[in-house]
């Protein structure tokens, strides 16, 4: 537990402030804040612009998925531009963070760097060099003099946090605060720290996989749809710019397989679903889920029992979202439920030559549900030759309109014309 090493002689009492005259908004100027472009541009997408002076940035993600070689790519690209950066790491020395700035190249090299965990001495820095954007990596690691408790622990990453956004905030000074998250998906450390900061981004994927994916889920200076999309190479991150076209390329007609038009933020985006259904010799089937949320696995194998007529009950269930990337939305449901409905049955789905395309809600009761942009997910469908899209009602263009659950499976999985026998 911790707590300040100070004394008190008793309950302390707050200082009368003084009366401050309250302004209409009207009168507040409504020019656009400035935006400092980092030149990556699927992360200044997805900042809404770039980094806002004065702001607090917090950049979550699990180990060794490429939190630092993204701030030190962005801090290389705003030191190229002339802005003033530092880079302050409580985890790595200096040395180490030259061997990475080595292998990224460019401006890199020249990216001033601080090996310090003491609070401090970072915000004496700070205030000193008066950098325009900063780089603290990690704000679990550091600690605070004169309170108790381990770095990482509740009340020093409050007050860290606390401490470094004053700092920056007078200073006009962009922070970038690197954070872990937990085997749950969650940021490590306390909520108050979400609430403190004005953006929480989330860097997602796997290690085992090349592809990263950049998510805001709170970002008080621009939309939090928006998602970027990067591929790890020996260089470093590299933008994916036709993310549909690397997703689905191998994509092909086979049991299980259905390609989903889905949205990342204003983006449209084909991701291949692949599914596998096998008798289960355990007393509780598994239902395993790579790239969606289980719950809405869950959801969805419930709706396919009650209103697809497919047994799942003693059976195995497997899915996998291609490439490593991660869906959330509920535009995926009808892709999972053919998938799996597919896979249960042997079934290629469709009778096309290529692999059949989807999107759209499922309700408890087996309806198919509107989902947002269905025009842009169409014209990226079609923009790889995937037609007929199976879409809810009322998705217009050149859509199979689908109303309920069982008119989906009719379409695709009855007419499909490929039955493979069980191995």
């Amino acid at each position: 537990m911790e707590e300040r090493r100070e004394s008190s002689t008793g309950p302390t009492k707050s200082k009368p402030g003084r009366a401050a005259s309250p302004i209409p908004l009207s009168q507040v100027s409504a020019s656009a804040e400035k935006r400092l472009a980092t030149g990556i541009g699927e992360l200044d997408r997805v900042l809404g612009g770039g980094l806002v002076p004065g702001s607090a940035v917090l950049l979550g993600g699990a180990p060794g998925i490429g939190k630092s070689t993204l701030t030190s790519m962005a801090l290389a690209n705003l030191s190229d531009a002339g802005e003033k950066v530092l880079y302050v790491s409580a985890e790595e020395s200096a040395q180490q963070i030259r061997l990475r700035a080595q292998r990224l190249g460019g401006g890199a090299l020249d990216v001033p760097v601080l090996a310090e965990t003491d609070l401090g001495t970072i915000v004496a820095t700070i205030q000193q060099e008066r950098p325009s954007v900063c780089v603290i990596d990690s704000v679990q690691t550091l600690h605070a003099d004169g309170l108790n408790g381990a770095p990482g622990s509740v009340g020093q990453v409050r007050e860290v946090a606390g401490a470094l956004m004053r700092a920056a905030k007078s200073q006009s000074t962009a922070v970038v605060l690197v954070g872990h998250i937990t085997k749950e998906g969650d940021l490590a450390g306390p909520r108050v720290l979400e609430h403190l900061v004005d953006c929480v981004l989330l860097f997602e994927g796997e290690r085992e996989r090349t592809y990263r994916t950049l998510r805001a889920m709170k970002n008080r200076f621009g939309s939090t749809a928006e998602a970027g999309v990067f591929e790890m190479s020996e260089g470093g991150l590299v933008e994916v710019l036709d993310a549909s076209a690397r997703f689905v390329a191998e994509a092909k007609r086979a049991p299980g397989s259905v390609v989903l038009c889905a949205m990342e933020g204003s983006r449209p985006l084909l991701v291949e679903f692949q599914a596998l259904v096998s008798p289960s010799e355990l007393t509780q089937p598994r239902r395993i889920a790579n790239g969606i949320d289980r719950n809405r696995l869950a959801l969805v194998l419930a709706v396919l029992t009650r209103h697809g007529g497919i047994a799942l009950g003693a059976a195995d269930v497997f899915l996998n979202v291609v490439g490593g990337v991660r869906v959330d939305e509920p535009g995926a449901d009808l892709a999972v439920a053919i998938a799996v409905a597919a896979a249960a049955k042997g079934v290629i789905p469709g009778n096309g030559t290529t692999p059949v395309a989807c999107f759209g809600e499922l309700g408890l009761t087996g309806e198919v549900r509107s989902v947002g942009h269905p025009d842009r997910r169409l014209a990226e469908a079609s923009k790889f030759g995937l037609q007929p899209v199976l879409a809810p009602p009322g998705a217009g263009g050149d859509a199979r309109e689908v109303a309920s659950l069982r008119d989906a499976l009719a379409a695709v999985i009855a007419s499909g014309e490929d039955r493979l026998q069980a191995v």
